[in-house]
């Protein structure tokens, strides 16, 4: 926890020391959030495919003639989750290319 405080405290410092503090410092903020939202996204995702991917497999392994339907339902969730890591993605880039708390 300290190391992250050590973080935001030489971003808040190098922020602070440029010229134009407000936007530099706006931009540095939103270079972090960028990065944890998508990170966080991804491990969500990556949790959601997971499970999606292991009830299909133990529903294959309970009843072996659905195993094509439970796939493509499978797929369909995987792709909707997908989806939501891919928006997450879009917000970041908006927030780091055309930030609209920047004036310009």
């Amino acid at each position: 926890m300290k190391k992250y405080f050590l973080l935001f405290l030489a971003l808040g410092v190098a922020a602070f020391a440029a010229d134009d503090a407000g936007q530099s410092m706006i931009k540095a903020y939103s270079v972090i959030a960028a990065g944890v939202g998508v990170g966080l996204a991804a491990i969500g995702g990556a949790i959601g495919m997971g499970n999606a991917a292991a009830a299909t497999i133990a529903g294959t392994a309970r009843n072996p003639g659905l195993g094509n339907k439970l796939s493509t339902t499978m797929y369909i969730a995987i792709g909707m989750i997908e989806a939501q890591v891919i928006y997450t993605l879009v917000i970041a880039l908006i927030a780091l290319y055309a930030n609209p708390y920047i004036a310009a």
